[in-house]
């Protein structure tokens, strides 16, 4: 599968909290991110999201309610024109040392062995340094930074760790703009 777009969730496609989204009345979508994931379904390149959710660990959230915060988003996208094709997260904290938290790359290279997907075409689009790091560890072709979210913070911290994105944005729908201006599956012959 080619021209993925990895996606970030909280402060990419959500508005992020410091006391993180607990349930599906704390979620709150970000302005333009319909619009953004109708764009990117229209242009045929297939959404899967990687993220972190340590609310799982933590006790703030069960499985059972993050699965329905995600199925509730996955219909509300669906009802805009977009389409999610798979969720990846990461339910461990920092101090597991696991290899699926972000920066680690361990769930582009799940989502990679599942789909069989080309990470050299492959972009990752986040607003926080790890999102950027994720991308170059796993050798995603592509990563964006946005600055929703926690990006201007990222921005700073990548600076000091000399990791360069290869655009840094205003937000989701920018970023969306930026890949279909650069390569719309949609004008290529489909080799998934």
């Amino acid at each position: 599968m080619k021209n993925v777009v990895f996606l970030d969730r909280d402060g990419v496609i959500n508005h992020d909290s410091p006391d993180y989204i607990k349930s599906w009345s704390e979620f709150e979508f970000l302005p333009g991110s319909l619009k953004a994931l109708k764009q990117l379904t229209l242009n045929r390149f297939p959404i899967i999201i990687i993220t972190n959710q340590s609310v799982i660990h933590r006790k703030m959230v069960s499985k059972k309610d993050l699965d329905f915060i995600h199925d509730m988003m996955k219909k509300s996208v669906q009802s805009n024109g977009g389409e999610i094709k798979d969720i990846f997260y990461c339910p461990h904290i920092p101090q597991d040392r696991c290899d699926c938290r972000k920066p680690n790359p361990g769930l582009i290279y799940k989502a990679k062995k599942r789909y069989r997907i080309d990470l050299e075409t492959s972009i990752m689009v986040g607003d926080s340094a790890k999102d950027i790091e994720c991308a170059r560890n796993a050798g995603c072709g592509s990563a964006i930074l946005v600055k929703t979210g926690n990006g201007v913070m990222a921005e700073k911290i990548l600076k000091e760790k000399m990791i360069h994105p290869d655009v840094i944005v205003p937000s989701l729908l920018e970023a969306v703009n930026w890949i279909v201006a650069r390569n719309s599956p949609a004008t290529l012959p489909d080799n998934s």
